[in-house]
């Protein structure tokens, strides 16, 4: 009798909770229309979505709503997540939304176009999260992409990173801004292959100084609202560093939601 595959990877601590993953669904479905819409019958992969199925749930409505053709699967290692996930389509039926166990081998019929995994590295160390981010890059359709990173237990902070085949191409940080005191808060949410680099005389780490200085040079913009110091904030730093000003990643519409998305090698 032929042996099940052991699934490649490790049991996270399967944290979750409704709209954690908002901002990055927010910003999949803004920006990737590309990725989203390249096949016929497109398959979008969530990894590693913790002891609920929740935010497989929304990322699965928040995608349909501008790829209407999308499949989305919710892959877990941990068998009761599994089942958690199975039990809730069998009380709430959705086409084009189930729920397998696996992990980084990603046990799907076809390459997905989208893997979104998110908190999911955190407990690898580096070596093991580049290697990680190759081995899920090589398993995507030609022209998929895979979003990677951490955020905080209600989503507040959070960022994260786009891949291709070719690599990592983006990092985009984001925050709840009122909450917001300085951007270099968001350090503790960098992907693991950045989060022991931020160190003077690293990219990312003079990127980080730099976002705080100019974040403290538009302090008068306050009078205005969180979002407007932001903007002035992204607008300074975009002289110093290849902010991306123009959308789909960038501009006022973006900024105003908290965002700021730079290429991969400003921070590498």
């Amino acid at each position: 009798m032929a042996r099940t595959q052991k699934p490649e990877g490790e049991i996270t601590r399967g944290t979750t909770a409704p709209n954690r993953l908002r901002r990055i669904d927010r910003w999949i479905a803004a920006t990737q229309a590309g990725p989203l819409h390249s096949r016929s019958h497109p398959l979008a992969i969530d990894l590693g979505y913790g002891a609920s199925p929740v935010t497989t749930v929304e990322l699965y409505t928040r995608l349909r709503a501008v790829a209407p053709a999308l499949e989305v699967v919710g892959i877990e290692i941990e068998p009761d997540r599994v089942a958690a996930g199975q039990a809730y389509l069998a009380e709430h039926p959705i086409d084009g939304l189930s729920f397998r166990r696996g992990g980084f081998e990603l046990p799907v019929n076809r390459p997905p176009v989208l893997v979104r995994a998110l908190n999911v590295l955190r407990q690898y160390d580096e070596e093991a999260a580049w290697h990680a981010w190759e081995g899920l890059c090589a398993k995507l359709a030609s022209s998929g992409v895979l979003v990677e990173g951490t955020c905080n237990e209600v989503g507040r902070r959070a960022v994260w990173v786009t891949l291709n085949a070719l690599g990592p191409q983006t990092i985009t940080f984001a925050a709840h801004l009122p909450t917001l005191d300085h951007p270099s808060e968001l350090a503790e949410r960098l992907p693991k292959t950045l989060i022991h680099r931020n160190v003077p005389g690293e990219r990312v780490h003079a990127f980080l100084t730099d976002f705080d200085r100019c974040w403290a040079t538009a302090a008068p913009h306050s009078a205005f609202g969180p979002r407007a110091r932001w903007i002035e904030a992204v607008k300074l730093l975009a002289h110093t560093h290849p902010v991306l000003t123009s959308p789909p990643y960038g501009g006022r519409g973006r900024w105003r939601l908290g965002e700021v998305t730079l290429p991969w090698e400003a921070v590498s």
